[in-house]
């Protein structure tokens, strides 16, 4: 049995999003699609990883002091039970948060799975989300780090753009390649240069 610990980001101050988005209240908490928040839409994506082969851990979330309570609401009003709360006194983007999520699933001698995801997503096709994840999970046993990403359909600046090789064992399975490269938001004209 694969374990799993879920954790999601969610320590984004939503300013791109203003003025429904606030300070107090960001964007990944905020009911944008459907009843639920982009925050409960994502720990609800993650509770549904469980499978024969998956154990999905109670989510660990990683937030401001700001924010504590409301994650912790949000996840009650939909029935998920709260790992715990890392709570970062300054916000300093991915890396640092990520740091963080492992240091804690590690802390009792234990080795899970992270899998990690913002809060702010929508998902359009959660049947297939969950294929991929899965598919991710069983790679990231065997002690790969697996990242997803979606073909680019525009030169685009506001995300990473992943390099990767299209051969090799990797490549044999389907849709698993390896990485070559990850380019974190690049500008516009290095970007126009990157293939579809």
């Amino acid at each position: 049995m694969i374990q799993v610990t879920p954790v999601i980001l969610c320590g984004g101050s939503g300013t791109r999003l203003w003025p429904l988005s606030r300070t107090g209240f960001p964007k990944q908490f905020l009911c944008l699609t459907g009843n639920e928040s982009l925050f409960q839409q994502a720990a609800q994506r993650l509770a549904a990883l469980g499978s024969d082969s998956i154990q999905v851990a109670a989510p660990v979330i990683v937030s401001g002091e700001d924010h504590r309570f409301l994650a912790s609401e949000q996840l009650r009003e939909v029935d998920i039970a709260l790992g715990s709360a890392l709570l970062e006194p300054v916000g300093r983007n991915t890396a640092p948060a990520l740091t963080l999520a492992a240091l804690a699933a590690a802390q009792n001698g234990q080795d899970p799975v992270l899998v990690v995801t913002p809060a702010d997503q929508t998902i359009a096709k959660p049947a297939a989300f969950t294929a991929a994840v899965q598919q991710a999970i069983a790679q990231a046993e065997q002690g790969n780090i697996v990242i997803l990403g979606v073909t680019p359909d525009k030169p685009e600046t506001g995300y990473g753009y992943i390099h990767t090789e299209t051969s090799g064992s990797l490549a044999q399975q389907a849709n698993v390649y390896t990485v070559q490269a990850f380019v974190e938001k690049p500008n516009l004209e290095t970007a126009r240069r990157y293939p579809p």
